[in-house]
């Protein structure tokens, strides 16, 4: 099953590859991309039951869905997410 989801706070090359390395971690995800230009997340997973790990995943890492709630606490998470993502290139 493949969804896509638009995402917030996505920045760089860096908050990319957290966010793959992120949501691979998830069971049942099989292939993430990141579109830095439309802030689209595409996954591939088992089934749709899976979504809500992926959409709370994205969240706790700082990056939640547009249309959820954008706090100070998920902008500080995704510039935390970014570091860690550009040191791993």
């Amino acid at each position: 099953m493949t969804t896509t989801l638009e995402i917030l706070n996505l920045k760089c090359g860096g908050c990319a590859n957290s966010i793959k390395k992120g949501l691979l971690s998830v069971e049942g995800v099989s292939e993430v991309q990141v579109d830095l230009e439309t802030s689209i997340v595409t996954v591939n997973t088992k089934d749709g039951s899976i979504l809500t790990n992926v959409k709370n995943k994205l969240s706790t890492m700082g990056y939640p869905e547009v249309g959820d709630s954008n706090t100070i606490i998920h902008k500080a998470k995704s510039f935390v997410s970014c570091a860690t993502g550009k040191m791993s290139q």
